[in-house]
């Protein structure tokens, strides 16, 4: 943030109903996933941008199907709040997620010197967990709060002690069929193409419509012309539903299980809806490519074009490693 221009923000001004009791959970697990922190009762802030926007849509749009109701502002602090403390508001917030990573890395370290994680894939696997939480919280790490270091160095002596634990092994499991999918039509989503759209794009030309066309059109509705599909629109045909992607819904609805498509919906899940369901590895490194594709590519039909040759590379290596098989389900969260 430059010091001497005012910085922009986004507040999202929300009511929710008293009932269901669930939705005001869900909301605001929503809302933390994004990295939204809390400046008055029901208002909640973002760094201003195309993405902090759209995740803030999307929310306003669900708050206003479970029965509340709601704004979304863009502007400068004038008076009260200013730039810098709004900044350490959010520094703290990241700084208590970085400090949860530390006391529970170090409870496994006090386990593993205990001897009651002996197993080498368990400790494995809890190392990934903490390794893979640290660049969640760094993605909505805003403004570079300095709990990182601390989460970084627990971690990293833990990955030491991997070394010392004995090894052992691995295990898999299985798939159905479809309706009869559209040809040759023409698919509408909103203008500047990222993760969800990107691979939703892919899934339809690769798996749906090969013959399909894309249009990208302003704003989040559109009015369909004949032998036009709208997908990841609001009252789109094909759009988020639920807490599922618009890539997850379109494998659903055409009961897609080609090996290799579900691990594709995991890593695209926990990267467009940002609350770690799934946990999948990969998910990192593809957010960085495709967030590199959109920052080099600002024309969106070259993003697809660039997307398309990534999705059809992973694609590749799911099959290839095995990956493209469910390993037990969702990560249950706590």
């Amino acid at each position: 943030m430059s010091s001497n221009r005012p910085a922009r923000w986004l507040l999202l001004l929300h009511r929710l109903p008293t009932r269901p009791a669930y939705l005001r959970v869900k909301i605001w697990r929503r809302l933390q996933a994004v990295g939204a922190v809390p400046i008055k009762n029901t208002v909640y802030g973002l760094p201003a941008g195309p993405d902090a926007r759209e995740d803030l849509s999307w929310l306003l749009r669900e708050i206003q199907r479970g029965g509340g109701d709601g704004c979304l502002w863009e502007g400068q602090m004038l008076e009260g709040l200013n730039d810098t403390q709004l900044k350490a508001m959010f520094d703290e917030a990241r700084n208590a997620d970085y400090a949860a990573i530390v006391s529970e890395a170090q409870a496994l370290i006090k386990r593993r010197n205990g001897a009651a994680m002996t197993r080498r894939r368990s400790l494995a696997g809890a190392i990934g967990r903490l390794r893979q939480r640290i660049e969640q919280v760094a993605a909505i790490d805003f403004f570079g709060a300095a709990g990182r270091r601390r989460a970084e160095a627990v971690v990293g002596e833990l990955e030491l002690r991997l070394s010392a634990a004995p090894k052992d092994r691995p295990a898999a499991a299985a798939s159905q069929a479809a309706p009869k999918p559209p040809r040759g039509a023409v698919w509408v989503t909103r203008r500047d193409v990222r993760v969800d759209r990107i691979a939703s794009a892919w899934l339809i030309r690769r798996f749906i419509d090969p013959r399909a066309r894309f249009r990208f059109v302003e704003g989040d509705r559109h009015a369909p012309r004949r032998g036009e599909l709208r997908f990841d629109m609001f009252d789109g045909e094909f759009t988020h539903e639920g807490d599922a992607c618009t890539f997850e819904v379109l494998l659903r609805r055409f009961r897609l299980e080609a090996p290799g498509l579900l691990q594709i919906a995991e890593i695209v899940h926990d990267l467009d809806i940002k609350d770690a369901k799934y946990g999948r590895p990969e998910s990192e490194g593809i957010g960085q490519v495709l967030n590199g594709i959109v920052l080099a590519q600002p024309d969106d039909k070259a993003r697809l074009e660039r997307g398309m040759a990534l999705f059809d590379d992973l694609l590749a290596q799911c099959r290839r490693s095995g990956l493209g098989r469910r390993r037990g389900g969702p990560r249950k969260r706590a």
